[in-house]
């Protein structure tokens, strides 16, 4: 299993939207970055993701799961694009924020802290550990 980080702004699609799709899940679609998408695209399915809000929260605030592997993406006709489908699998105990991502030195080479702009990105297992445990959240 490899680990991920799915990045969304919550006004247009938060941990509660995506915990309201249950066990069918979501395209993660919308997805205009050659290198994210190559990210989706290495995704299998069973593979873990941080669900992170972006803009105001700038937080971790849930784990996802790949329930469906890299497939073109439905909200566009140019099949440059894929997408995976993800699923809620359990919220943090506490949201763990991206200042104190950046103030744990263990964590000064994680992609969110050097690339806070790619939306979809990988996890290191020692990264997926470390954000867990400041989460108070099973890994």
């Amino acid at each position: 299993m490899r680990y991920w980080l799915f990045k969304s702004e919550p006004s247009t699609w938060g941990w509660d939207d995506q915990t309201g799709k249950g066990d069918v899940g979501e395209e993660w679609d919308g997805v205009r970055n050659y290198q994210a998408r190559n990210f989706m695209r290495e995704m299998a399915v069973g593979d873990r993701g941080f669900f992170y809000h972006s803009q105001k929260e700038r937080a971790v605030v849930g784990i996802v799961e790949v329930c469906a592997a890299a497939h073109p993406d439905s909200t566009t006709d140019d099949d440059r694009w894929e997408c995976v489908d993800i699923k809620a699998v359990r919220a943090f105990e506490i949201p763990v924020t991206l200042d104190q991502i950046r103030a744990d030195e263990r964590l000064s080479e994680m992609i969110l802290v050097r690339n806070s702009r790619l939306s979809v990105q990988p996890v290191t297992d020692a990264e997926w550990m470390l954000v867990c445990a400041l989460g108070h959240t099973k890994a």
